[in-house]
């Protein structure tokens, strides 16, 4: 119930989030549904195996989308409060879940009435029968196998999205970290690099504010030898007044700070998965080449080489968003494209991941147009809707994801405009952005495809 009232009272833009992963939904019910009745009429067990098999991949991408709109779901985040009326980290997973199952149940029941309605088995709508020839409309319906099909949306998305939104503890019994350190070598718990010359405002530490700071440690230190004790940065101390300083110059260098300086975003290191990814797309080219010398364009090892592809362009996108935000960032580079650098390769995982996989749909459908199956004309409506709904499927995953690396930004985004950054610079830094990774992305794309089409097409 809670899970409802979460639903109904969201904003509009997470509502069409929501209509996005139901109308998804019902796409890939209707296509199980369909591959259903082709087994219905046909005898060939292993024509209707491959249709069932060819459903995996909108399967896949309803499910990509409805996690990727689960992260972003403002009502399901975690705020200051909710754990005290037994609204917890878990809870809330619980929730994000159950709303997630809700919007793929919807489509499912709408794939089930559509699929009927098609076949003529309700009467008095529009479009009454109007696919009798491939719904198996003379044959009666199982009525248990068409609601275990609709049933696989609804149960990977929620499980999907339990598993995405679970939270993560810290791992107990983990290695001590390695010791870092902070100004002039004193030692320090916190690995935050400082800059040179953070202690050098000469004077700093002999302040009134400084003087008030001090701790009962070291007051009777500084009666009892005479003398004031020196800051434990500079003596490399390693006893607890040298410790007991150390916290108290960090202290005062936290509260002196101004609030209105908001530090650069901080790129973190760079995805594993690239030579992973280039090492999977190699394979899977060599694979379809293999298949076109065999002559056996057609066969499984095609598809298998095809998958390969598909999957190491998926795996290569953190990996060269990172790179393409290094190379924005090279030959001495101004504010504008050390921000947008910055940012890109803050954001690589989560804007790349998806970027890779839209690369992928877009070659693979590319290539696959060499194989489609024209003495078919029945599949041809499935083959089309199968198409949009994975292209559709990635790309709002691409545009939810956008949407999250903004949510994630937004404090710095509202700190850098009370500095006085113009709003048109930040348009402008995520203007080339997304231009630099057009430019990258976009020739990978067209030359990966046309490689895997030239195999399969021969």
């Amino acid at each position: 119930m809670l899970a409802l009232r979460l639903s109904l009272g969201a904003q509009p833009a997470v509502q069409v989030r929501r209509l996005l992963v139901t109308g998804a939904s019902a796409g890939t019910g209707f296509l199980l549904l369909s591959a259903l009745g082709h087994a219905l009429t046909h005898p060939d067990p292993a024509a209707s195996a491959l249709r069932l098999a060819w459903c995996t991949a909108p399967l896949a991408a309803t499910v990509y989308l409805a996690v990727a709109v689960a992260r972003t779901d403002p009502a399901t985040r975690p705020r200051p409060g909710l754990s005290a009326v037994g609204l917890g980290p878990v809870k809330l997973m619980a929730i994000s879940a159950a709303t997630t199952a809700l919007s793929c149940l919807l489509g499912s029941a709408l794939a089930l009435l559509v699929f009927l309605q098609l076949r003529g088995d309700l009467t008095g709508m529009p479009l009454d029968g109007g696919a009798r020839e491939f719904l198996a409309a003379g044959r009666p319906l199982p009525m248990p196998a068409a609601l275990t099909l609709l049933a696989l949306v609804p149960l990977s998305a929620s499980a999907a999205a339990a598993v995405s939104l679970r939270p993560r503890e810290p791992v107990t019994g983990a290695g001590r970290a390695a010791r870092t350190y902070g100004r002039f070598g004193a030692y320090r718990r916190s690995p935050a690099r400082e800059s040179f010359g953070a202690y050098g405002r000469f004077g700093r530490q002999f302040g009134a504010a400084a003087r008030g700071r001090r701790t009962a440690v070291e007051a009777p230190a500084e009666e009892q030898d005479g003398a004031p004790v020196e800051p434990a940065e500079a003596t490399g101390a390693t006893g607890a007044t040298g410790a007991t300083g150390a916290e108290a110059t960090a202290a005062s260098s936290a509260a002196d700070a101004s609030p209105a300086v908001v530090p650069p975003p901080v790129p973190t290191a760079a995805p594993s998965g690239l030579p992973w990814g280039v090492a999977v797309l190699a394979v899977g080219l060599a694979v379809e080449a293999l298949t076109s010398r065999t002559g056996t364009t057609g066969g499984p090892a095609a598809f298998l080489g095809l998958a390969l592809t598909s999957l190491g362009l998926a795996l290569v996108g953190p990996g060269l968003a990172h790179l393409c935000g290094r190379l924005l960032q090279a030959v001495r580079p101004g504010a504008l494209r050390l921000l947008a650098g910055r940012v890109l390769m803050t954001e690589a995982t989560r804007i790349g991941r998806p970027l890779g996989v839209v690369c992928a749909v877009v070659s693979a459908a590319y290539a696959m147009a060499s194989l489609h199956d024209r003495d078919d004309p029945s599949a041809g409506p499935l083959v089309v809707l199968g198409v949009l709904l994975v292209a559709g499927c990635t790309v709002a995953t691409l545009l939810t994801a956008a949407v999250e690396a903004k949510q994630a930004h937004a404090d710095t985004t509202a700190s850098l405009r009370r500095l006085g950054a113009p709003a048109g610079t930040l348009r402008r830094a995520a203007a080339l952005r997304a231009v630099a990774l057009l430019a990258l992305f976009g020739p990978l794309t067209v030359a990966v495809a046309e490689l895997s089409a030239w195999p399969l097409g021969g």
